[in-house]
């Protein structure tokens, strides 16, 4: 079995303080460290087990710069075979029908039966790439993966659907699934492999490489424009009621009234 996993590198803000930059349109990133998306993560390892248990081959695909060769690599060494990364700064990554277009020229020729993702990036929380990417390739989506079981020509899957319900469906392969986090335990890279991992093939592309017209994936091309990020205003009109338990309701029921909710 042939298969793919993509994967962003995304910051890390769980301990440091978010600051809007210069253009009004980006945070700043001097001073925040990046890492592997979470669900990417996830999507990573459930990629290897799969490997693991119907054998074949895993890529890794990322669109990012350098500095993403060491997340890269970790993803190397925790199994997977070979790594392509898209570096070409003409793409409007803000974008997710971009970013998806982009990734599917990357991966067309290349045959894979299964494609894995993170069900969203811990940035822009949009959730599309995953089925952007798989109409981009003509390939069937499940979302929102929460176990995985590889049949013949098909997988079926638990999708983790609104207040904890499961849907078990089966989708004929090659299909894209987009993984939830909390579906495996992503294991940790042993330091031997790191070292084989540096060893191992890292190739990286531009849109001339892979046949992208740069019109199509540029902000220009966008249908949607990014117009300015801000810090949500703060406002509160919570008022403490005060009194014994028959005084408050006494309160409530008048406010109600009088804001003719009642």
């Amino acid at each position: 079995m042939k298969i793919l996993v993509c994967t962003k590198l995304v910051p890390d803000t769980s301990e440091s303080d978010v600051s809007i930059d210069k253009t009004g349109k980006d945070i700043a990133t001097n001073g925040l460290k990046f890492d592997i998306n979470e669900a990417d993560n996830y999507a990573v390892e459930e990629a290897i087990l799969t490997r693991e248990a119907k054998e074949g081959e895993v890529d890794v695909l990322c669109m990012a710069p350098q500095s993403a060769d060491v997340v890269i690599r970790m993803a190397l060494a925790k199994g997977c075979e070979r790594a392509l990364r898209i570096e070409d700064p003409r793409v409007n990554v803000r974008n997710p029908l971009q970013a998806a277009k982009v990734l599917a020229a990357a991966a067309k020729d290349q045959a894979y039966d299964l494609i894995f993702t993170g069900c969203m990036s811990s940035d822009d929380k949009n959730m599309s790439v995953g089925a952007a990417l798989a109409e981009e390739l003509g390939m069937n989506h499940a979302a929102m993966v929460k176990h995985v079981e590889i049949g013949d020509g098909k997988v079926t899957v638990q999708r983790e659907l609104e207040g904890g319900l499961l849907e078990v469906s089966e989708v004929a392969l090659p299909a894209v699934l987009s993984v939830q986090t909390g579906i495996n335990t992503p294991r940790y890279a042993p330091v031997r492999e790191l070292r084989k991992a540096m060893k191992k093939e890292l190739k990286v592309v531009n849109l001339d490489d892979i046949g992208v017209d740069e019109n199509q994936v540029n902000e220009a091309g966008s249908k949607v424009e990014l117009l300015k990020l801000y810090y949500p205003e703060v406002i509160s009109n919570a008022e403490m009621i005060e009194g014994t338990p028959e005084e408050k309701a006494e309160q409530i029921a008048f406010k109600l009234v009088k804001g003719g909710l009642l």
